[in-house]
């Protein structure tokens, strides 16, 4: 066997008989959708064997070549969130007893993973300020899909409202889940201040739907009014669904279940989990007491045994391995457990007043920031709502291209709406968290001045 096929453990017969059943003459044809400029038509151009010493060396050298821009000079959001997170939670979860343990199939011997998701539930449901909380979801954009199908089993109308202020992305996301389930998903404007507009929200619930979702800060950075959306839901007998892609900014606004949501959910990246080039993330579901039992994933609760001590369980698990397919909420087969328990560590070592701290910085530094953007020439600030640490800014020239010079200065400015939003070129996205200092927010503000 020729080394390029020693990997392969398919005959070449079995290969021609698998690509005859999908209708492919070759196995060059699955790649017909890559465009052939991308193709590589030469070997990789590579060394030959090195000892490991020398490899490492190799490697170094070609990392090195890498132009990395400022830490404190970058600027992105937009459901992903870089925060400090302190020491002891990386030396925490990296304990074999954490880093190595699995889905906890067999509870009685789990005990150690089971009361970690069982503190982490704790904590989302403080922070979220309602009852149940859940471990195991993927992300933010798959937990609003899974949330849309929650309500729509509790009240199945066969629809729901959505802001038009949700992430793009998330939005998208539910749209497929939904595609085949006859679940149509309707949207409804902002205001010119940014902000949903209580009146479409209300004259969209007109028609029965199960659910009004909003996000909170939206999208484009603005707060919502959540005690008023959730009057408008409760009119319309639908639950609010609040989707949360920033968790920091609970350490300073209202618990959205205090509120009147129903459904508290979004992306939990914020809460100590690193970025990693886009995952592993955390996404996070919180309801109330009526939808317990058509949550997806698991609930890990407390119990006491005849001699009453305390143990943890399993106290619902309702994915199609555990139960009757007829009866499952999902086919989700993680319990996200070390990125839950990152998130739970990150909560604890911070604390109720550690994370309004926190916020507090995120919000007075993007705060500054503003103050300076909006002094700089030729920059605008489209929206006047209330907003946390994320804003937008439009700009004099297309925010692709303003995205394109800073970066060759070391900046990552920002986020161009128009990847999401085509007709906003010229908008562009701004974060602005604990780890930007005043000097980069100072020197952002004088390169986008110096763009018209």
């Amino acid at each position: 066997m020729s080394s390029a096929h020693r990997y392969l453990p398919q005959s070449e017969d079995e290969r021609a008989a698998m690509l005859a059943a999908i209708g492919a003459a070759r196995i060059e044809d699955l790649f017909a959708s890559i465009p052939e400029r991308l193709r590589l038509r030469r070997p990789l151009d590579v060394p030959g064997p090195l000892a490991e010493m020398d490899l490492v060396a190799w490697m170094a050298d070609c990392a090195s070549a890498n132009r990395l821009p400022d830490p404190g000079a970058q600027f992105l959001g937009a459901g992903a969130y870089r925060h400090f997170a302190p020491a002891l939670v990386d030396h925490l979860i990296s304990r074999t007893e954490f880093y190595s343990s699995y889905t906890p199939y067999q509870p009685e011997i789990s005990q150690g993973t089971l009361q970690a998701v069982f503190e982490y539930q704790t904590l989302i449901g403080q922070l979220t300020g309602l009852p149940v909380a859940n471990a195991s979801m993927y992300e933010g954009a798959s937990t609003l899909a899974e949330a849309v199908l929650m309500a729509e089993r509790v009240a199945p109308r066969g629809r729901v409202v959505v802001s038009d202020a949700v992430h793009p992305e998330y939005l998208q996301v539910v749209r497929t889940y939904v595609a085949n389930m006859g679940i149509a998903v309707d949207t409804f404007g902002a205001r010119p201040d940014g902000s949903a507009d209580p009146l479409a929200a209300r004259r969209a619930l007109e028609t029965r739907a199960s659910a009004l979702v909003i996000q909170h800060p939206n999208f484009l950075g603005c707060l919502e009014d959540v005690e008023g959306m959730a009057a408008a839901a409760r009119q319309a007998g639908a639950v609010l669904m609040v989707v949360v892609t920033e968790p920091v900014s609970l350490g300073l606004l209202k618990a959205p279940g205090s509120q009147g949501a129903g459904i508290v959910l979004g992306e939990g990246q914020g809460l100590g989990v690193p970025l990693s080039y886009g995952g592993p993330f955390l996404g996070f579901l919180a309801a109330g007491d009526g939808y317990m039992r058509q949550m997806p994933g698991r609930l890990v609760g407390e119990a006491r045994d005849v001699d009453g001590r305390r143990g943890y369980v399993l106290t619902l698990a309702t994915r199609e391995q555990h139960i009757r397919r007829a009866k499952a909420t999902s086919n989700i087969c993680t319990n996200e457990g070390l990125c839950a328990l990152t998130a739970a560590i990150f909560m604890a070592a911070l604390g109720k007043r550690g994370l309004m701290d926190l916020a507090r910085q995120n919000h007075a530094r993007a705060a500054y920031a503003r103050e300076r953007i909006a002094a700089a020439k030729a920059c605008t600030l489209p929206h006047a709502a209330p907003f946390f640490n994320e804003f937008v800014v439009r700009l004099p020239i297309p925010a692709e291209q303003a995205v394109e010079a800073l970066a060759a200065k070391g900046i990552a400015a920002g986020v161009p709406l128009a990847r999401y939003l085509p007709e906003r070129d010229r908008d562009l996205l701004v974060t602005v968290t604990e780890m930007n200092p005043r000097p980069a927010i100072d020197r952002l503000a004088a390169e986008l001045g110096r763009l018209a």
